[in-house]
């Protein structure tokens, strides 16, 4: 201590002239000299620190090590830094410790061996590096994707893990690559002008949706939010990466449930307007329907009273004829709707048994000769005497009249229906074939719909059940009803009957 007291000027002109703090000790680690920088660091007044051990400078946990690593340090009596490798702390007098850094030179003064410290206040450091060290734990653990590059040759500098995990690359790999390299859809010059905007400062970072190739050659959906920083002195882009897989498809899965429930909607409106006009169209046919039978029997009735002489019997049996006729029609009008409810509430109860077809063709032929038009044939079939069917016969006798009546209402006078029977693997082909009006083609689709009448048919007598009911029947049975048609020329309705009834 001597002998910095009588150097002391020397000592103070060249300590005071630095920033950090300078602390002298003597081999027995007793501190010989300091500087201002060094007590104001550790919270002394000038010279307080005079004759101390160094240890009252370093908080106690570390005594017993650093007296181990001075000595050794003396022993070797090389220059280095202290503590390299590992963060060392000072405490300052009011307890408090805070990091440093020191290095420590070794020198003989008088033939006595001393060692210098200089010792730095890192604190601020030590906070910008666990700042650092934190954002970079951010950096590397956010669950988003994120790419840094250079802002001049767009090669990478730092790439997350998630980025890496999700794109399949190595950082190693990633450092040789640009963005362009995991973008399919961009070229270089189409990313450049993508950067434009941020490069000359019009905007502050651009936003936009892409694709990114991994290295198995498997691609993905992103969103990518890019942005210019610096790192150091260097200017880096950021891009932060949404892997939008999910969106889309969720997306993607919601435009087409959307498109269902707007095309099941539609189809709803449509059905719901479709309703409303069989339900106009069927009121507008019941009052026509019924209308002009009750007319006709109201005037035959009427015309009876005035008939009264017995030489008039023959117009009473005229009007007494037209008043059956026409009962019958609106009977068979009422047998037609009860029939539609039966259908609809499946009360409809069939009975499978074995008839000769002939018997159902006589009936029906017979019936239908009763409303036959001026020149009007029927053409009976041929060779089907021995034909014998396992079906319900009622079933088959009412969808047969109702074909065969259809032919007749719907031809001109001296025209031909041809009734034809035909056999085939598929089972017995029954065909009514008229030279009719026919059915316009644009309104073919709806003929087998309920209460739906061709254009050209309506002024003809007829409530639009008849096929709908005869199709119901038969398809209930297993059979099947169908046709051809060609307005102007004609008609041909087919009924199929299977060799095995299906009832459903």
């Amino acid at each position: 201590m001597r002998v910095f007291q009588k150097n002391s000027n020397i000592f103070n002109l060249l300590s005071e002239g630095v920033s950090e703090g300078i602390i002298v000790v003597n081999t027995e680690q007793v501190i010989v000299a300091t500087n201002t920088s060094a007590e104001e660091m550790f919270g002394y007044k000038k010279d307080e620190l005079m004759g101390k051990p160094l240890d009252t400078l370093i908080p106690k946990r570390y005594h017993k090590k650093h007296d181990t690593h001075v000595e050794h340090f003396i022993a070797k009596s090389g220059k280095r830094q202290m503590g390299h490798g590992r963060d060392l702390y000072g405490v300052r007098k009011n307890g408090h410790e805070f990091p440093v850094e020191a290095g420590l030179n070794p020198f003989e003064l008088y033939g006595a061996t001393y060692v210098m410290a200089l010792i730095i206040d890192i604190t601020e450091r030590k906070i910008k590096e666990k700042e650092l060290s934190h954002w970079a734990r951010i950096f590397d653990d956010s669950l988003n994707e994120i790419y840094v590059f250079d802002a001049k040759t767009f090669k990478f500098t730092h790439v997350n893990k998630e980025a890496q995990r999700n794109i399949g690359f190595t950082i190693d790999e990633l450092v040789m690559m640009t963005p362009v390299d995991i973008k399919p859809e961009f070229n270089e010059p189409k990313f450049q002008e993508l950067l434009m905007p941020i490069l000359e400062e019009k905007t502050g970072k651009v936003k936009f949706e892409t694709t990114h190739g991994r290295k198995d050659g498997s691609s993905y959906p992103v969103e990518v939010h890019l942005q210019l920083s610096a790192m150091g002195e260097k200017e880096v882009f950021v891009a932060i990466i949404l892997d939008i897989t999910e969106r889309k498809n969720y997306t993607e899965k919601l435009e087409k449930t959307v498109l269902e429930r707007t095309k099941q909607l539609t189809d709803a409106l449509a059905k719901e307007k479709e309703l409303n006009e069989l339900k106009t169209r069927f009121l507008s046919l019941v009052s026509h329907e019924f209308k002009t039978p009750l007319s006709s029997i109201l005037t035959s009735i009427t015309l009876l009273g005035k008939y009264t002489q017995t030489e008039q019997q023959e117009k009473r049996d005229k009007h007494v004829t037209t008043i059956k006729n026409k009962v019958k029609y609106l009977d068979a009008i009422l047998n037609d709707f009860l029939s539609v409810e039966r259908l609809e509430s499946g009360k409809v109860q069939y009975k499978i048994e074995h008839f000769p077809l002939s018997k159902v063709i006589n009936e029906v032929v017979y019936d239908a000769n009763m409303l036959l038009k001026e020149g009007q044939k029927i053409q009976y079939p041929e060779n089907i005497d021995d034909i014998i069917l396992e079906f319900d016969e009622k079933t088959l006798e009412l969808a047969l009249s109702n074909l065969v009546h259809n032919a007749i209402k719907y031809s001109p006078e001296d025209s031909i229906i041809d009734l034809q029977v035909e056999t085939g693997d598929d089972g017995l082909l029954l065909k009514i074939i008229d030279t009719g009006m026919g059915i316009p083609k644009q309104e073919q689709k709806h003929i087998f719909n309920r209460y739906f009448r061709a254009k050209n048919a309506l002024l003809t007598q007829g409530t639009g059940i008849g096929l709908n009911i005869a199709k119901q029947h038969l398809e209930n049975l297993g059979a099947s009803l169908n046709f051809s048609s060609i307005e102007n020329k004609g008609s041909t309705f087919t009924v199929l009957i299977p060799k095995k009834i299906n009832i459903t």
